[in-house]
């Protein structure tokens, strides 16, 4: 595919990207990478680093055009140049206000048929464009932006005709989304699959945390997974929640290593975050949907917790109705002894006892992708 990735300022994109470029030549499967701020930057070698986007908006647009024309001339005929991805923005919320950061006649001439607008925990972002740029954003800032890239993005697909091959990726805490990455990009044809399972009412059960995380890594071992847990701001705000409660003013945050810049911990205000409660909420609500609907399945494990009480949440019943209604396929893995509702057997395609059976079933169903079809050997 020829794949558009955006994202917001404080992603660390770049690292990222070129991460998934290294697996996919170690898996046989290589794809072409394009920085267009890189490319920006080797256009104004007068620009200092950091510093481009303080640049009028007329020769920031000319850098732009210059960059995308070097893509485009690089990557032509099509046919020879298959599997790529454009690093980029949609969007820019700068001193300039929000602006657009593409132009419809080079995405045009571009011709590519995906895009992939990727995501990462709010404070990691907020974290990273302060420690690259000289500039005052609040977490509320940064929460605006990030649904303004997502929509622009989803805009964007739509226009160039990619309205059913535009995906919302997290980039995550672990490097299996390297992988999914790599497969959207190179096998678009692999079974894409929404975990779906418990999650802030189970935190402190380890047993059950154990349980859950071989169930999410069994299925990413198989499809391509959009994983709801890759974004977990919920946890930050209920920690903000119980800071606030004993007068603390701020929170430590553990980041996520990547690129060997991440190694200390990151110091959080309690009360931005409170100011975000409501954005948390809400972009979890929509986010999550999104990640159904661009999905061609969800397997939900209900889990037993102590006392036989299966755990099943209000976000999972609503995760399963939504998918059922919107023609997914919907399965359910059901480990209590206490047999499930009609809410569930009802909207359920079809109910296993175990993980086990449910990989067993899709593998006799023709859902995975054998290794070396996968990857070319």
């Amino acid at each position: 595919m020829r794949a558009v990735v955006t994202g917001q300022i404080g992603l660390d994109k770049k690292p990222y990207l070129e991460a998934v470029q290294s697996l996919g030549t170690e898996r046989g499967r290589p794809l072409e990478l394009f920085h267009v701020g890189n490319m920006m930057y080797q256009e104004a070698p007068d620009v200092r680093g950091g510093r481009i986007l303080d640049l009028p908006l007329s020769r920031l647009a000319t850098l732009r055009r210059a960059a995308f024309k070097d893509i485009i001339n690089q990557t032509m005929p099509v046919e020879a140049h298959q599997d790529l991805i454009v690093n980029t923005h949609a969007t820019f919320r700068w001193r300039h206000g929000l602006f657009s950061a593409f132009d419809f006649d080079q995405m045009e001439m571009l011709q590519p048929n995906m895009f992939i607008c990727l995501l990462d925990n709010i404070e990691m972002v907020h974290h990273r464009l302060h420690q690259d740029h000289d500039i005052d954003a609040t977490l509320k800032d940064c929460m605006v932006w990030r649904e303004e890239e997502i929509i622009v993005t989803e805009l964007l697909a739509a226009a160039m005709g990619c309205r059913d091959n535009f995906y919302i990726l997290s980039r995550g805490r672990e490097s299996d989304t390297f992988e999914t990455c790599h497969r959207l990009v190179t096998r678009p044809e692999m079974r894409k699959v929404y975990p779906s399972f418990p999650m802030s009412h189970v935190v402190d059960m380890p047993d059950v945390l154990d349980e859950i995380g071989r169930f999410r890594s069994a299925l990413a071992e198989h499809f391509i997974t959009f994983d709801p847990a890759d974004v977990d701001e919920k946890l930050l705000l209920d920690r903000a929640i119980a800071a606030a409660k004993e007068g603390k003013k701020r929170i430590d945050v553990t980041p996520h290593a990547f690129g060997g810049r991440e190694g200390t911990d990151v110091r959080v205000s309690v009360q931005e975050v409170l100011d975000i409660a409501g954005d948390v909420d809400g972009q979890i609500y929509s986010r999550d949907f999104k990640l159904i609907d661009q999905s061609d399945m969800i397997v939900s494990l209900v889990p037993e917790l102590p006392g036989g009480i299966p755990g099943l949440s209000s976000g999972v019943e609503r995760e399963l109705q939504h998918a059922w209604e919107h023609t997914k396929e919907v399965y359910v893995v059901w480990k209590p002894a206490k047999a499930p509702s009609p809410f569930i057997t009802e909207t359920a395609t079809k109910i296993f006892p175990d993980v086990d059976s449910a990989l067993e079933y899709f593998e006799t169903s023709g859902m995975f992708v054998e290794p070396g079809s996968l990857f070319g050997h």
